[in-house]
C-alpha cells in the first residue's frame, strides 16, 4: 500500500464531494439564509446526515474491516458468508429503526431540537421534513457496508465518490429555488432520500466483483457475528464522536434563534479538511495496519502509525491556522450572499474560529482511534468518547445562558483535545504507539512550515482586505487565488525544510 497515493485517491473524490457540498450550501444560504425555514431544514438534514457520517466516514469501517479481513485471510468463502450475515442483520435492524422513528417522530424531534417547541410552526415543519429525510439513513448505512467491502480490498475510489450523488441532486433542486418558494425545503428533503437510493445502487454495481450479496433472513448468529456487533456500536460512537458532539450542540443551539444555522455553516467549512486529514487517512490505514498487527510485524506497524499521524498533522495544522487567521473573510467569501447577511457571517465565523482550534484534535482522534480499531479494540475509544461527550454537554449547558451558542464550538474543541490526549496516553502506556525518531525529526519542521505559511497567508489577507469585504462580488475569486498561492508556498517551504519529501509519494508501506 502507498499511504499518500491511496489517501490522495480517497481525498480527491472526497474533495469533489465537499466542493459540491459547498456549492449546495452556498445556494441554501442564498435562498434560505439563517431563518426559521433554514433551521427546520438543517435539523431534518442534520439527523440523517449525522448518521451518514457515523456510518460512512470510517466508523462502520473501523469495526467491519478488521473482522472481514481476518475472515478473508482464512478463506474467501468464509469472508463472503460473514459479510452476508452482517448485511442481512443490518437490513432488518435498520428497517425497524427507521420504522420506529417515523412513528415516534414528534417525540424524536422534541429531543433533538427541544427549543423548537417555542415555535409551533417551526416544530411542525421540522417533524414533516425529518419524516421525509429519515429513510436516507437506511440506504446510506447499507451503502457504508458496501463501501467497507471495497475498502477491505484497497479499492477506495467508488466508496469515496458515492456521496457526490447527494450533493448533485440537492444542487439540481436548488437551481429551481425561485420557482419552488417555501416548498423548496420539501423538495430538498425528498432529494436527500432519493440520493440515498441512487448511492446504494451505484456501490452495488462496483462491489459485485468482490462480493455477491445474498438476501436471506434464514441464518445463524454465531460467535463471530456477535463479536462484530459488540464492536460495532462502540466503534460508531467513538469514531463519530465529533459528529455526536455537534449533534449535542445542535440540540442545545435550538434554544437560540438561528444558532442551528450558524453552527451548520461553520461545520461545513472545517469538514473539508477533516475529511482529508482525519477520515481519509484513518480509512486508508486501517486495512493494512490490521494485517500487519495480525502478522505481528512491529517495524511496519510503527512506521505506518507514525506516518499516518505525521500526514494528518501536515494537513490539519496549516488548515487550522488559516481558519483562525481569516475565519470571517472565509465565511463571507463562501456563504455571504443573498439571505445570508453580515450578522450571519459574523456569527458563523465566530463559531468557525473556535472549531478551528480543535481541528487538529478532530483529525488526531480519527487516526488514533484507527490504531485501536485495527487491534479489535473498540471499547477503550468508546469510553473516552463517552467522557468527551459528557464533558462537552456539561460545558455547553452550564455556560449557554451566559455566553450563548458560541460556547458550543468552544466546548467541542475542549472535549476533543481531552479525548485525543486520553487516546495518546492509553496507546503509549500499552506500548501500542510511540513517536519514532523520524516523526520527532519531522514534526518541528511541520510546525516551522506552518508558521511561515501562516505569516504569508496573514499578510495576503491584510493586503487584499478590501477585496474580501462582504459587499465585494468577486471576493470568492480572490480567496481562492490567495488559498491556492499559499498552499503552493506551504508545499515549497515544506520541501525546503524537509517537512515533506517528494520521495514519500512513491513510498510503499
Amino acid at each position: 500500500m502507498n499511504l499518500i497515493k491511496s489517501t490522495s485517491t480517497f481525498s480527491f473524490f472526497t474533495l469533489i464531494s465537499r466542493i459540491l457540498g459547498y456549492l449546495r450550501d452556498v445556494l441554501i444560504a442564498i435562498y434560505l439564509g439563517s431563518g426559521p425555514l433554514a433551521d427546520a431544514f438543517f435539523v431534518a438534514f442534520r439527523i440523517p446526515n449525522t448518521f451518514r457520517r457515523l456510518f460512512s466516514e470510517g466508523t462502520f469501517n473501523a469495526a467491519f474491516v478488521p473482522s472481514y479481513s481476518s475472515e478473508l485471510g482464512a478463506k474467501k468463502k468464509k469472508g463472503e458468508i460473514f459479510a452476508n450475515k452482517v448485511l442481512n442483520i443490518l437490513i432488518i435492524s435498520l428497517f425497524l429503526l427507521v420504522l420506529i422513528i417515523e412513528v415516534l417522530m414528534p417525540g424524536f424531534i422534541f429531543v433533538i431540537a427541544p427549543g423548537f417547541s417555542e415555535n409551533s410552526e417551526k416544530l411542525e415543519l421540522a417533524i414533516n421534513l425529518t419524516r421525509i429525510t429519515f429513510p436516507f439513513l437506511f440506504f446510506v448505512s447499507l451503502s457504508s457496508f458496501f463501501s467497507a467491502i471495497l475498502n477491505s480490498h484497497n479499492k477506495y475510489a467508488a466508496a469515496a465518490a458515492a456521496p457526490i450523488v447527494l450533493n448533485i441532486l440537492l444542487i439540481l433542486v436548488l437551481l429551481y429555488a425561485n420557482y419552488l418558494a417555501d416548498q423548496l425545503v420539501y423538495y430538498l428533503s425528498y432529494a436527500v432520500t432519493i440520493a440515498g437510493i441512487v448511492q446504494l445502487i451505484f456501490l452495488i454495481f462496483f462491489v459485485k466483483k468482490f462480493f455477491s450479496p445474498i438476501i436471506s433472513f434464514n441464518f445463524k448468529i454465531d460467535k463471530k457475528i456477535k463479536l462484530f456487533f459488540n464492536k460495532l456500536l462502540p466503534s460508531i460512537f467513538s469514531s463519530g464522536v465529533t459528529q455526536i458532539n455537534i449533534l449535542v450542540g445542535t440540540i442545545i443551539a435550538s434554544f437560540q434563534a438561528s444558532a442551528v444555522s450558524y453552527l451548520y455553516y461553520a461545520d461545513r467549512i472545517y469538514q473539508i479538511n477533516l475529511a482529508i486529514a482525519g477520515i481519509a487517512i484513518g480509512t486508508v490505514v486501517l486495512p493494512n495496519l490490521s494485517k500487519f498487527i495480525q502478522a505481528k510485524n512491529k517495524i511496519k506497524i510503527d512506521f505506518i502509525q507514525n506516518k499516518a499521524l505525521e500526514f494528518s498533522l501536515f494537513l490539519s495544522l496549516p488548515a487550522s491556522v488559516s481558519l483562525l487567521i481569516a475565519s470571517e473573510e472565509i465565511t463571507s467569501s463562501l456563504f455571504g450572499y443573498g439571505s445570508f447577511d453580515e450578522l450571519s457571517v459574523k456569527n458563523s465565523a465566530l463559531a468557525l474560529f473556535y472549531f478551528a482550534l480543535g481541528l487538529p484534535a478532530f483529525s488526531i482522534i480519527k487516526v488514533f482511534s484507527s490504531f485501536l480499531f485495527a487491534r479489535h479494540n473498540t471499547k477503550v475509544p468508546f469510553y473516552f468518547s463517552l467522557i468527551s461527550v459528557i464533558l462537552n454537554a456539561f460545558i455547553s449547558i452550564y455556560f449557554f445562558n451566559t455566553i450563548g451558542f458560541i460556547i458550543i464550538p468552544i466546548a467541542t474543541t475542549i472535549s476533543s483535545w481531552f479525548n485525543a490526549l486520553l487516546l495518546f496516553i492509553f496507546l503509549n502506556s500499552r506500548k501500542y504507539y510511540s513517536f519514532n525518531l523520524l516523526f520527532l525529526s519531522i514534526f518541528p519542521r511541520i510546525i516551522l512550515s506552518t508558521f511561515l505559511m501562516g505569516y504569508i497567508f496573514n499578510y495576503l489577507i491584510i493586503f487584499f482586505n478590501e477585496k474580501l469585504t462582504y459587499y465585494n462580488e468577486y471576493k470568492l475569486v480572490y480567496l481562492i487565488l490567495i488559498v491556492l498561492f499559499t498552499f503552493i508556498i506551504y508545499i515549497v517551504i515544506s520541501i525546503l525544510t524537509k517537512a515533506f519529501k517528494i520521495g514519500d509519494i512513491k513510498l510503499r508501506y
